[in-house]
């Protein structure tokens, strides 16, 4: 079968590249599709060199299945026209999050929802694939009511701009700024821009798209704050059921769902942290422990990779479920 990986020389790409050749992907023919001026260069897949194409050409190939990271414009204007002839697209930006026909999806939460009419799939935003990974479970016995989370999210979210200032500022070396601010040694409370209401879009994220994956009764409020950090995203996560639980079910209920790690040992020291996370397909979950101060209320401490489960992980695992459920046509002739 033949995959189209868009924004192929991007730094979500790249991930998205490592993480389909992790994971033994079948792929046929790899087109990695990237901006003009990269179109004709070559990148290295499987132990073999790929000539990076144009968005027309890589249409004209008709893919199966197209992995888009290419920002939300090109979203907009391409995603439609793969889909136009016969291609799914899985689309990581924001453009089609929240349209009311196509469908947010974490596999291991609602991919039971995907249909051989879907032909774009959207990615949900990094912090809330790791939210709704710890939340799903919990929600299912016990019935979440209302969610706070803050937000600590690391540079390699905003993208290699960022990490260049980062690397910049610890060396001491002047150079071209990501943010309005220095990052090393702060923390900036403002991920994405601001909106009417107070709040960033990011913050609007996790509000929207955690209602439209789990259940749109849930309150959720949300910060988020950029930290000088790499490696994953962090979380602190105020939870309020509709029962009461005891907190042995609730590490249990972790434990037994597939890509969640529970790290949940104060007295030795084992917490997640972005270090550890760095580089893993897991969402690490732990500091686990009653809010004393109201009933039914639970706090969290939720880590994970976001430029891998938080992108391209989830969005290479949508694709290996339509492949597993017949959901993509697979016999397409090699290039």
């Amino acid at each position: 079968m033949n995959v189209a990986v868009v924004g192929a020389t991007g730094m979500v790409g790249e991930i998205m590249l490592k993480v389909l050749q992790e994971r033994k992907f079948p792929i046929t023919e790899l087109l990695p599709v990237a901006s003009e001026r990269s179109v004709g260069t070559t990148i290295q897949f499987n132990g073999k060199e790929h000539t990076v194409l144009s968005m027309e050409q890589a249409v004209a190939m008709k893919p199966a299945i197209a992995i888009f990271s290419a920002g939300g414009a090109a979203s907009l204007e391409w995603a439609p026209r793969f889909a136009e002839v016969g291609c799914t697209v899985i689309d990581n930006s924001s453009t089609w999050r929240m349209d009311a026909t196509k469908k947010l999806i974490v596999p291991e939460i609602n991919g039971h929802l995907l249909g051989s009419e879907d032909r774009i799939i959207a990615n949900p935003n990094c912090s809330t694939i790791q939210l709704v990974m710890a939340l799903a479970p919990l929600h299912k016995a016990y019935g979440v009511e209302r969610v706070i989370v803050s937000t600590y999210q690391s540079v390699t979210g905003t993208g290699v701009k960022a990490m260049q200032q980062l690397t910049n500022e610890r060396n001491g070396v002047p150079g071209e700024m990501a943010y309005p601010f220095r990052i090393e040694g702060n923390v900036i409370p403002r991920c994405d821009a601001f909106m009417e209401n107070g709040y960033t879009k990011e913050e609007m994220k996790l509000v929207n798209e955690t209602q439209k994956i789990l259940d749109p009764n849930i309150r959720v409020t949300a910060t988020a704050v950029r930290v000088p950090v790499t490696g994953g995203h962090s979380e602190a996560v105020n939870v309020e059921f509709a029962k009461e639980f005891q907190l042995t079910e609730i590490v249990r209920l972790l434990e037994q769902t597939p890509g969640i790690t529970v790290q949940n040992d104060p007295e030795q020291d084992l917490y997640p942290m972005p270090m550890h996370a760095n580089g893993k397909d897991d969402v690490f979950v732990g500091r686990i422990r009653r809010d004393e101060t109201q009933p039914r209320t639970l706090n969290l401490w939720i880590v994970s990779d976001n430029l891998r489960k938080g992108a391209a992980t989830n969005a290479v695992q949508i694709a290996e479920l339509l492949v597993k459920e017949g959901l993509v046509k697979t016999g397409v002739t090699s290039v």
